[in-house]
């Protein structure tokens, strides 16, 4: 068997544009990935072009020999464009892998060890401003099944947070926390915008709310910093998004930098690549949940992942998505009492639909989250999609 073609599609999502990549073979099996790259996409889909010109030709079952080698040639190692374009081939690689054998990947990373995993969601605040929609907006996802929900509350605050601003966190809070009661998992997200001493003041606040986590309360870039925050406060820290290969990963479990691991099966690597993060973890007794808000390929990958994961503990997944979610791929997602149950057809067990690709061409989007408008994640005509 031998690579014939990669193919890229660039599909707007709303909030970003999703970032689908197809591997073709000489012999008629064919696997897809995703390198959905927030507002860089096409950095990344320069980059897959690169890796293109490597693949044409070679045998898609050596997958460990052509990551080392992409990963290698490349020069400049790591970043979020070069891993998030590997992540995906190397996903495709699997999926090839998979269907030629008629078995899902879990069965080929060491089969099962979980048969569904519990998922919490994110994006289920699209719209809100107000304390009272905050609240509102939870009761329906935790009517829908969800046994966690994760937002940021911080408004457009950087570094440093104003008495008013956090009194206004606190208070949407409060609001969701009243709204669900004690027994749902409330998430909450920082995006990497504060400095160590308001990361510190922030998780002191938070921390009567008993949520399960602080994710990722500064930037980052130093793993010192973040350590700073963690032994100061009694909330557990989690991180790791913006972390990219297992380098990254011993770094920041030798330096007891995180409670939680939150590697991204599209920009960390692949597969593989968290399979050993997550291995590294266990070895610390730390849990892993990975990064997940992206797109369906994204969500199929990193369910294979979790089967075969024994220290997985939460899959982060978008409440909602635009409309044409459900006619991009034929992913067929099982989801009962909060838990998402691992899929067991061939390969990643999800195909792409390339003529609907075609249809939802790249529009450029910013970031959102210093300008206001982070509740502004989906648009009016969001729809369920499993």
């Amino acid at each position: 068997m031998r690579i014939t073609d990669v193919e890229i599609y660039t599909v707007f999502c709303y909030r970003t544009n999703w970032v689908f990549v197809k591997i073709l073979t000489d012999e008629g099996v064919s696997g897809v990935g995703e390198a959905t790259l927030e507002y860089k996409e096409q950095a990344v889909v320069g980059a897959i072009e690169h890796l293109k010109q490597y693949l044409i030709g070679k045998d898609p079952t050596q997958i460990e020999l052509h990551y080392h080698q992409m990963y290698r040639d490349a020069y400049w190692r790591g970043g979020p464009v070069l891993m998030s374009a590997l992540s995906a081939v190397e996903a495709c690689l699997w999926d090839i892998n998979g269907k030629a054998l008629g078995v899902p990947v879990h069965r080929l990373l060491g089969g099962k060890y979980h048969d569904k995993v519990k998922v919490y969601a994110n994006g289920w605040f699209a719209g809100a401003s107000s304390p009272e929609q905050f609240a509102s907006a939870a009761q329906r996802a935790v009517k829908r099944g969800f046994k966690g929900l994760k937002w940021d509350p911080f408004g457009k605050a950087y570094m440093t947070i104003s008495n008013e601003e956090l009194e206004k966190a606190l208070v949407c809070i409060d609001a969701v926390r009243s709204a669900v009661g004690p027994d749902v998992d409330l998430f909450i997200e920082g995006h990497g915008r504060f400095n160590v001493p308001s990361a510190i003041r922030i998780a002191r606040e938070i921390e009567s709310f008993k949520p399960v986590w602080f994710e990722e309360p500064i930037p980052p870039d130093n793993l010192d910093a973040m350590v700073q925050v963690k032994m100061k406060s009694n909330v557990a820290i989690a991180g790791g998004e913006r972390l990219y290969s297992r380098h990254a990963f011993r770094e920041a479990l030798e330096k007891r930098a995180l409670d939680f691991v939150q590697p991204d099966v599209s920009h960390a690597g692949g597969l593989l690549e968290c399979r050993k993060i997550a291995s590294m973890a266990e070895s610390y007794y730390i849990p892993f949940a990975p990064h997940n808000p992206s797109g369906p390929i994204a969500n199929a990958t990193t369910l294979q992942l979790a089967a075969c994961t024994p220290n997985f503990f939460y899959l982060e997944i978008m409440e909602t998505d635009v409309t044409w979610r459900q006619q991009m791929t034929d992913e067929q997602l099982v989801f009962e009492d909060g838990y998402m149950h691992i899929p067991d057809r061939p390969g990643l067990g999800i195909e792409l639909n390339t003529e609907e690709a075609r249809k939802h061409p790249y529009v450029p989007k910013d970031l959102r989250h210093y300008t206001g408008a982070l509740t502004d994640i989906r648009p009016p005509e969001t729809l369920p999609y499993f």
